[in-house]
């Protein structure tokens, strides 16, 4: 989305869309986030014990623990790791090769985008210290604080998700559509179960988009050389 054919980035559209993803953050927080949230959310699911003969409360939990941050984070760095081994092992344990290789695989491309959304969203979610819906006001933080109540913005999930599926639609283009609409899915999601508001999902896409950016750039560049 920001990024070029020739694999540069469009520093002045990230810019503008920081600031509109900005404005909308800030409109929702004060206007549209309470009312949005009444509509989508589904009670049912955000319990200690969800309503399991609701489908779209299962799915929507089920993408919530295939989509985690742990499990995808974790995921990349098996498949990296396997991927090093078998190039070495390949090539009569030739490290230096299997590091080259490594560095121009798709599961690297993917690692090194679901590490730099996970690093910024940790460290905004502690800087902003906005409440979960749970305590069912929009407008409530407490800036740096770590707990997990007050973690709300950008939403986690959603950010590691877009950078993931961004991330593979570039590298996959023909499935493109399929993948920009689950990580959409997946953001809606979130507010069905009553874990994020909108505004927060909102923040978390814009971060995860601009990951894959910068994570593609970034390698492309570097593998160049």
């Amino acid at each position: 989305m920001f990024i070029r054919k020739d694999n540069t980035l469009k520093w002045g559209w990230i810019g503008v869309g920081a600031l509109i993803t900005l404005a909308l953050v800030v409109f929702g927080v004060l206007f549209v986030d309470a009312p949005l949230f009444d509509w989508i959310n589904n009670p049912a699911c955000n319990t200690q014990m969800p309503d399991t003969s609701n489908s779209l409360c299962v799915a929507a939990l089920l993408l919530g623990k295939i989509f985690s941050w742990k499990l995808l984070l974790g995921l990349a760095v098996v498949s990296v790791f396997v991927f090093f081994l078998y190039k070495a092992f390949t090539n009569e344990f030739d490290f230096r090769f299997a590091f080259v290789k490594i560095k121009n695989s798709y599961v690297f491309y993917v690692l090194l985008s679901i590490f730099f959304a996970c690093g910024i969203t940790k460290v905004l979610k502690v800087i902003i210290g906005r409440a979960r819906p749970i305590f069912a006001d929009p407008a409530l933080f407490n800036m740096f604080s770590e707990s997990s109540e007050f973690n709300s913005m950008p939403s986690g999930h959603t950010a590691v998700c877009f950078a993931t599926l961004v991330m593979l639609g570039m590298l996959f283009p023909r499935v493109k559509w399929a993948t920009w609409t689950l990580a959409i899915i997946v953001g809606v999601s979130r507010v069905y179960i009553g874990a994020h508001w909108v505004s927060d999902v909102i923040l978390g896409a814009f971060i995860g988009m601009v990951c894959a950016d910068f994570a593609k750039a970034l390698l492309k560049k570097i593998n160049a050389k």
